[in-house]
C-alpha cells in the first residue's frame, strides 16, 4: 500500500498546490498554505476512509499531519496498532 502516494494524490487533487512536482516529502502543508484547519478535517476523513483507521481529536497535530512523511509515519503507526 502506497500511503505517501495516495496522500500526495489526494492533496494535489483537493487543495491548491502551486507546483505539484515541488511537493516534497518534508514540505509543511500548513506553512505553505496548502491546508488550513478546515482542510485538516478533510485530510483526516480521507485517511480514515482510505486506510480504515480512526483518528482521535488529540492526534490532530502538526507532527502527525503536516507533511507527506509525517502522514505516512502516522498512518503506519495506526495500522500497526
Amino acid at each position: 500500500m502506497d500511503i505517501k502516494g495516495s496522500v500526495r494524490t489526494f492533496i494535489t487533487k483537493n487543495f491548491y498546490v502551486a507546483n505539484a512536482n515541488a511537493l516534497t516529502d518534508e514540505i509543511s502543508f500548513l506553512d505553505t498554505g496548502i491546508i488550513d484547519s478546515t482542510s485538516v478535517l478533510e485530510l483526516t476523513a480521507f485517511l480514515e476512509e482510505t486506510f480504515k483507521i480512526q483518528v482521535a481529536d488529540d492526534e490532530l497535530l502538526p507532527e502527525n499531519l503536516d507533511s507527506l512523511s509525517a502522514v505516512e509515519a502516522f498512518v503506519t503507526r495506526k495500522l500497526k496498532a
